[in-house]
């Protein structure tokens, strides 16, 4: 059978993909390798009666278009709000939430700085307003900046009038604040410590960059994109776990036509006469299709997967050259009891947002010294989630999950491998977590960690890489994945793109997804 569309690998990108290719009447097959749909964004019971959001563990704003396009909640999904979105505790038992409702976070700045509590609802209106502007930017294919048709122009005079609307300060401020690290940004409005990391922490997540990184700051309206007004943060996590995101994205294709196979692995894609024309599986088994869609990493498409000699030496260079070096790493627990921290406070009330461990920037920046050098950070920046306080379907009654994403962890050891420091990285992440929390170690009924280079093997991740390669400003908009193809197209003909490593970037938003989709039929519309 002769499909108009084959897309590799079942991620959430992949899905929306397919779900849009196929509610737009075209015939798709999604071919995944795992036995699971979901790639990087699954729940997984790796203890029994205990789910696991094994790798993604919460959603930095899914885009509400297509929860509402693909009736995804008619799909069994449900997103259940984290809140306070993150707490900083202080090795003095003393702690900062930052809650969903900004007039409930000032109260809390007020505690530590009556400055910073002045200045804050100002600091949130800038963002608001500058993250605005961007959201223009990430909802569409990026302009191409040379060679614009008349059709491509649109999109330029669309964003030029976006930037119009902005205030005579807040035009300046945009451009002044993009490549800015977020320590300079943060640094200019805040003097609490705490705060600056509470604020700034997240934004460096998955990324080999530190707070004092330039463009940093721009990761930090990255953030903000879909908080909506009046709120600090607005992260989710989906009942029943991240794979119940997947889930609903699968049924929704599914339901449209398109046909998912997993167990499916892709070696290589079918060129003839600069025109992809299928896939052929490890199996040896051929699918062919007008075009392919591939939503695993960029790297391991160009690399692996196509013969070098179909395409250009200088493309194949620009590819080579993505930065995709991986720095996280994950540690899965199921838990007896809730932790009991040493401020005394409630566990299920701070317990139902991430619990950040890095409580300044410049605590956060010499973890980032010891990766820089090839080493894993001896004093860690972590997250940790207890999702089963929100969600208690995860866990056994009494107890839970807890998911800890682990920063600085480089994909390469300068000195031995990962399967050698893989238990040194797991005693060195409790002993942090139990520096806050009393009984944290003895509550531990089962660990599961994954290392940059286990996050590569079994979730496909590019070196281990969460957003499939960094989002720093030069590899961000036009320039995503590389020059002159960031609106998913290929050198090929009928191969596109649709991954994290595509515009706009990584996180699980699904926008590169809905992106490709929408560019793939309007071009494919244009050939008919």
């Amino acid at each position: 059978m002769r499909y108009d569309f084959i897309i590799i690998g079942a991620g959430h990108n992949g899905l929306v993909a397919a779900a849009y290719l196929a509610k737009a009447g075209k015939n798709v097959l999604v071919l995944e390798r795992r036995p699971v749909v979901g790639g990087a964004v699954s729940t997984e019971e790796i203890h029994p009666a205990f789910k696991y959001s094994t790798c993604a563990d919460v959603c930095r704003g899914f885009y509400a278009q297509i929860v509402a396009d693909l009736d995804l909640e008619k799909h069994g999904l449900k997103m259940l709000h984290l809140d306070p979105a993150v707490s900083v505790p202080l090795p003095d038992g003393t702690w900062l939430p930052l809650w969903r409702d900004e007039t409930k976070t000032k109260r809390e700045i007020d505690r530590i700085s009556k400055s910073d509590a002045t200045k804050y609802a100002s600091f949130g209106a800038l963002l608001e307003k500058l993250s605005g502007f961007l959201q223009a930017l990430l909802l569409k294919p990026p302009p191409e900046l040379k060679g614009v048709s008349l059709s491509g122009l649109m999109p330029l005079l669309e964003l030029g009038w976006k930037y119009k609307g902005l205030g005579k300060s807040e035009r300046r401020e945009l451009f002044r604040v993009l490549p800015m690290s977020v320590f300079d940004f943060l640094d200019e409005w805040f003097e609490n410590e705490t705060l600056k990391a509470g604020i700034g922490g997240s934004a460096l997540v998955g990324n080999f960059l530190a707070p004092r990184s330039q463009g940093t700051a721009l990761l930090l309206l990255y953030q903000r994109l879909f908080s909506g007004p009046g709120r600090s943060q607005s992260w989710t996590v989906p009942q029943g776990g991240m794979g119940s995101l997947s889930s609903a994205l699968a049924q929704a294709a599914e339901r449209r036509g398109a046909k998912i196979r997993t167990g499916a692995k892709v070696a290589r894609v079918l060129v003839k006469d600069e025109q992809a024309t299928g896939v052929v599986l490890e199996s040896g088994e051929e699918c062919a299709a007008s075009a392919v869609v591939s939503a695993i990493g960029v790297k391991p498409t160009f690399l692996n997967l196509i013969d070098p000699v179909n395409l250009e030496p200088d493309f194949l260079l620009q590819v080579r050259n993505i930065r995709c070096a991986g720095v996280c790493a994950k540690v899965n627990l199921a838990l007896g009891e809730l932790p009991r921290w040493k401020s005394g406070q409630d566990a299920a009330d701070i317990g139902s947002g991430i619990v950040q461990i890095g409580s300044s920037l410049d605590e956060i920046e010499r973890a980032f010294d010891d990766a820089k050098y090839g080493d894993y950070s001896k004093k860690p920046f972590l997250q940790v989630l207890i999702p089963s306080v929100l969600d208690p379907t995860l866990a056994p009654a009494g107890k839970h999950v807890a998911s800890i994403l682990v920063q600085y962890a480089p994909y390469r050891l300068k000195n031995g491998d990962w399967t050698e420091k893989r238990d040194e990285l797991e005693k060195l992440v409790i002993d942090t977590v139990s520096a806050y929390a009393l009984n944290f170690k003895d509550s531990i009924l089962h660990s599961q960690v994954l290392t940059p280079l286990d996050l590569e093997e079994i979730y496909g991740l590019p070196e281990g890489h969460y957003h499939h390669a960094d989002m720093a400003l030069d590899q961000l908009f036009f320039m995503r994945p590389v020059p002159g193809w960031a609106k998913y197209r290929t050198p090929l003909q009928g191969l596109y793109l649709c991954g994290a490593g595509t515009h706009p970037g990584g996180g699980v938003t699904g926008i590169p997804g809905y992106n490709a989709a929408k560019e793939i039929i309007r071009q494919w519309e244009r050939r008919s």
